[in-house]
């Protein structure tokens, strides 16, 4: 089976032959990171959720699609994610992001909404 042209990873994990494109989708830099640095990619900061709603999730597994419900509604009308939908359907991307659970953050959400469109 091929893999999805839609990854998620952690941007502290090294790029692998596959993933295309890297972009970065979270609000803050990560710490200890170059401008330049080739395990970031493009930073998409504008996809990334509000400051209040990352604070109100704070990774707490049991508000998830809660939290998934509220970013996607805060993503309407959002032009960063019209670009970054018009990438991927151009190339591979992977979404990466500094937070140890990916599967619980907004890559996996975003990777949610970009494969349904």
């Amino acid at each position: 089976m091929a893999k999805s042209r839609i990854q998620i990873a952690r941007v502290y994990d090294d790029p692998g032959p596959d993933e295309g494109h890297r972009i970065l989708v979270d609000r803050v830099w990560p710490r200890g990171f170059r401008k330049n640095d080739p395990r970031v990619g493009t930073w998409y900061k504008d996809v990334a959720p509000s400051k209040e709603l990352r604070e109100w999730y704070g990774h707490k597994p049991e508000r998830f699609d809660e939290f998934a419900k509220r970013y996607e509604k805060e993503l309407q009308g959002n032009d960063a994610l019209d670009e970054l939908r018009k990438l991927a359907k151009r190339e591979p991307v992977t979404l990466v992001t500094a937070t140890r659970d990916v599967e619980g953050s907004q890559a996996a959400v975003l990777a949610k909404l970009l494969k349904r469109r």
